[in-house]
C-alpha cells in the first residue's frame, strides 16, 4: 500500500510520536519535495525528527500533471495529489479540510492523521489514543474540541481526555 503525506498530518503524528504507525500501517510512505522542504527544517515544529523520518521517502514530482485545485491550494499540497495520481497510490494522509474536500473533488482517498491513530488502535499497534490526542492538543496543532471528543468515542475512550 501506498501512503503520500501532507505536512499538516506529518507534523500532527510527529507531536505525538507516532510517524512509525505510518510504515506499519500502510508500507510505503512517500512525500513530494515541496512537503520535505516545508517541514524538514530545523526552525520548524518538528523539524528535526521529520527530516530523519523522511529520509528515503521524498519523491519528485511531474508538475505537468492535472489535479483541480482551488485558490488556496499551496506547493505542497499540489504535488501530494499529483504525486499520488502518478505513484497510483492508495491514500493521501491529510489534515486540512478544505485540502481534503479538493482531494475528494480529484478522486483522491484521504486519512487524516487521527485517522490513523485510530486504524493504530483498532490493528493492537497503541492500546489507547487519548494520551496522543493530548499531546496533540497541547501543542500549536489545531484540533477542534468536537473532532478530539469524536475520535475518543469512535476509540471507545469517551470522557478520557480533559
Amino acid at each position: 500500500m501506498i501512503l503520500v503525506a501532507d505536512a499538516s498530518a506529518l507534523i500532527a503524528l510527529a507531536t505525538c510520536d507516532s510517524l512509525i504507525l505510518l510504515d506499519a500501517l500502510f508500507g510505503e510512505v512517500v512525500v513530494p519535495q515541496a512537503v520535505y522542504l516545508e517541514v524538514a527544517q530545523p526552525d520548524k515544529p518538528q523539524g528535526v525528527r521529520l527530516e530523519h523520518y523522511l529520509q528515503n521517502k521524498v519523491r519528485s514530482v511531474d508538475m505537468s500533471g492535472f489535479v483541480y485545485l482551488d485558490a488556496y491550494a499551496d506547493l505542497g499540497e499540489t504535488q501530494a495529489m499529483l504525486l499520488y495520481k502518478a505513484m497510483n497510490a492508495d491514500l493521501l494522509l491529510i489534515d486540512d479540510q478544505r485540502g481534503r474536500k479538493v482531494a475528494k473533488i480529484n478522486r483522491i482517498n484521504t486519512v487524516g492523521s487521527l485517522g490513523v491513530l485510530l486504524q493504530a488502535k483498532n490493528k493492537g499497534l497503541i492500546s489507547a489514543v487519548a494520551p496522543l490526542l493530548a499531546q496533540i492538543a497541547a501543542s500549536p496543532v489545531f484540533i477542534s474540541a468536537s473532532l478530539i471528543q469524536t475520535v475518543l468515542e469512535l476509540a471507545g475512550e469517551p470522557g478520557q481526555m480533559h
